[in-house]
Order: C-alpha cells, then structure tokens, then sequence
C-alpha cells in the first residue's frame, strides 16, 4: 500500500482559513445562512468553519449536523451490511435561509444527493450550496459540484482519500492511499 500525503500542519489550517474566508465573503454576517455538517466527517469540517468564522468576524453562525443513512440509495440493498445511524441535530429553521452542506470528500456525489432529500425534511431552503474538504472530480455517478472546495484530486476508483482530524485522529491530514497489486 503507497501513501501520498497531500496536505498536513500548516497548510491544512490555511486551507480552513480560505474557506471560511470565502463563506465571508459570499454571506456577510450569515443572518440568512446556516452551516451543517454531513455525518460523519463532515461534522468536523463544519465545527472547525464555525470556528475560523467566529475567530475573524465574531459572528456565530447557526450549525447542525445531518444524518443521512435512512436517506441512502443503498439502505435496503440486499447483502448490504447494516448501517449504524448518527445522530441529526438542526435546531434551527431553514425554511427561506442559505443552507451551506459540507462534507470532506466528494467523490460519487450519492452522499450528497442523500442529504440533499434528507434537507427536504427540515423545511424549503432559499438556496443550498456544498462545501467538500476534497473533491475526487473524475468519479462522479450523480451530476453535483461543489461551490467551494478545499482541494481537488484526480484518483481512480482504487484509490482511496483519507481525511484525519486532530480531534478524533490525533493530526490533520488528507492522505492518498493506493493499493499495490
């Protein structure tokens, strides 16, 4: 197994930064817009944003975490394992609001899809947006494209790209990993 590291340290918060600085520039103080996290990844990239936004503008923007599992293309497949469920935490309405999904990879775009008729649940949003940590732009199943992203790779199907976070993975990385045969 090859591992390409593709960004850590350092470089890793000055991409957090950009993208938080690019929610600021396109939503000002965030009074018509909302945050929320994709479980499971996308939860950290969504605390860490809200985050880096409060630090530069002192403006708390309005965050929740969504689960998508009963939502997936991919629940019922016969011989599919279990799927274990996370919790969905929206306390807040979205009806009329800009609704900014994330997620750290973007790869198929069934996961996006998923949460995308999983949003439907909590009300009409005005506009819906996705921030994605990675975009694997050649791997696409499902027509989606991120409005904001972190970095682009060009993989193949067998590879695979982790994302590790300091919080619960003890650095902040995105890894390559490819499979000798």
């Amino acid at each position: 197994m090859k591992q390409s590291k593709l960004l850590d340290g350092p470089k890793f918060q000055i991409m957090l930064k950009r993208l938080a600085q690019q929610l600021i520039e396109n939503h000002g103080d965030f009074s018509q817009s909302v945050i929320i996290g994709i479980q499971p990844r996308g939860t950290y990239l969504a605390k860490r944003l809200v985050q880096e936004i409060k630090e530069m503008t002192n403006v708390e923007v309005p965050a929740g975490v969504l689960d998508i599992t009963f939502y997936r293309d991919d629940f019922r497949m016969k011989g599919a394992s279990p799927l274990l469920a996370n919790s969905t935490q929206i306390d807040f309405i979205i009806d009329g609001k800009d609704v900014i999904l994330l997620d750290d990879v973007l790869w198929t775009g069934r996961t996006i899809r998923s949460a995308m008729d999983a949003i439907q649940a909590f009300g009409r949003a005005a506009r819906i947006e996705l921030m994605v940590l990675v975009d694997r732009r050649f791997s696409r199943q499902i027509p989606i494209q991120p409005d904001y992203i972190g970095i682009q790779v060009d993989s193949i199907d067998s590879q695979k790209v982790i994302v590790s976070w300091k919080e619960v993975d003890e650095q902040d990385s995105i890894v390559l990993i490819t499979e000798k045969k």
